[in-house]
């Protein structure tokens, strides 16, 4: 069958013929019907340090944003994080503290394939009426929110969005949903992410080419500073400008992944008793939520997904998330694929 792969610890990837997974003890095989490009994948095709964690997995087949079909008929989303079920955490069904895991299309295969054999008790079933395109956003779903329950609770607040990829949408539609005062979402020549935000709803939107976020985002505040800040930039830089831009006693929520460090001056933030968090992987049980809240916000949320294009096309479809030409793209196997 096809697959896209990491085939070496370098810049690119590749689209290869390998065999047909078996699954073992505990495992079912998913026959994948979508699989949404991610920017941990854009990180992982440009080799940033950030990601050299997966140099001994390859070659590794790449894609953990997926739903398929399971051999038994059932319509599945995948948690890609796979838990270790030896340590203690695990033996005493703690799974959620389990520290030896390994991620599905990082550390072992993923779904840019036909094919992928996962764990059973890491698939999850999807409602009827629930679309393929949708249900491949899942997992970012998650994602986000994860990081409105690390920020608390923002029902009247103005919030800052940086980031107008799948997660800064998803963050930004269920601030909304949790009742914000105001969204404010920013980001760097994203004009085809923003149109996407457009139609799912949101006019305050700061594009920072050409001016500072201060600049871009007092015309939507009248200069008020913000409650609370989500980065979903993957720029380390960004968190510098959110911090000045934050009330005394605000919260900065960190979700991106960045290659390189951040410099920051800690003064301000101890005089203004800020607070930075991060925010990372959500509990098990938010995957049964987030499908129920992608049933109900559909409308919403359909502009997000852009593109859907066959997995021969794959570095069409990385060509466009690179070049922030695509909201979301979603890779699909063909027949001919398997």
């Amino acid at each position: 069958m096809q697959a896209l792969q990491k085939t070496r610890a370098a810049a690119g990837l590749e689209l290869v013929d390998v065999p047909t997974p078996v699954p073992a003890d505990g495992e079912v095989l998913v026959q994948v019907r979508a699989t949404g490009i991610c920017g941990s994948d854009l990180h992982v095709d440009d080799w940033t340090p950030s990601y050299a964690f997966i140099a001994p997995s390859i070659p590794v087949t790449i894609g953990h944003e997926f739903v398929g079909v399971t051999q038994a008929g059932q319509r599945v989303v995948v948690r890609p994080s796979v838990t270790c079920g030896v340590c203690t955490a695990c033996s005493e069904n703690r799974h959620d503290a389990c520290e030896r895991r390994r991620g599905i299309g990082m550390t072992r295969d993923g779904a840019f394939a036909a094919w992928v054999r996962v764990p059973r008790r890491n698939c999850v079933p999807v409602p009827d009426g629930l679309s393929d395109e949708l249900a491949a956003l899942t997992e970012p779903l998650t994602i986000s929110m994860q990081a409105l329950r690390i920020a608390g609770d923002v029902t009247g607040l103005r919030v800052l969005v940086m980031g107008p990829g799948t997660i800064g949408q998803g963050i930004a539609a269920l601030a909304r949903r949790a009742g914000a005062a105001q969204v404010v979402v920013s980001g760097f020549d994203d004009a085809v992410r923003f149109d996407a935000l457009r139609a799912m709803g949101f006019d305050a939107l700061v594009d920072v080419q050409g001016q500072t976020l201060a600049e871009g985002t007092r015309p939507h505040t009248d200069g008020a500073p913000f409650d609370v800040v989500f980065e979903a930039t993957g720029v380390p830089e960004t968190i510098t400008e959110a911090l000045a831009l934050l009330r005394r006693n605000g919260i900065v929520v960190v979700t991106g992944i960045h290659a390189r460090p951040l410099a920051l001056d800690l003064t301000p933030l101890v005089r203004n008793q800020q607070q930075l968090r991060g925010s990372f992987r959500p509990p098990e049980s938010d995957w049964p939520l987030a499908l129920a809240l992608l049933a109900e916000m559909d409308a919403v949320l359909r502009p997000m997904v852009s593109h859907v294009l066959p997995l021969s096309q794959a570095k069409e479809g990385f060509a466009l998330a690179h070049g922030k030409q695509a909201s979301k793209v979603l890779l699909y196997p063909e027949v001919g694929d398997a």
